[in-house]
């Protein structure tokens, strides 16, 4: 199941999470964005197993943003060990997406 997060829940979660942490930096506002979001849940469905999904609303979370260098959203970071480890800016279909992040795993 995808996590909706606040800034103090993020840190928590890099904090604790031992797999990959694959997250959907977003905002309501923003149409490449709603048509990511069906696709970012219809992955973490199949790949959910393997890494922990969330999605950070840049608006809510603005200092969070900023400190991940997120100026342009979807943009889809994949976490490991609390580390950014690679990037997938605006919006990708299913098997593109899916393939991004299976390879980061």
């Amino acid at each position: 199941m995808v996590k909706h997060c606040n800034a103090a829940e993020f840190e928590e979660l890099l904090r604790t999470e031992k797999r990959p942490i694959v997250v959907d930096f977003w905002a309501t506002w923003c149409g490449p964005c709603k048509m990511l979001g069906p696709v970012y849940e219809s992955v973490e469905k199949e790949l959910g197993e393997r890494a922990a999904f969330v999605k950070i609303d840049v608006d809510e979370n603005i200092d969070l943003a900023h400190e991940y260098g997120i100026s342009s959203i979807p943009n889809v970071l994949i976490f490991k060990d609390g580390e950014v480890v690679d990037s997938s800016l605006g919006f990708a279909p299913k098997a593109e997406l899916k393939a991004f992040i299976e390879k980061n795993l």
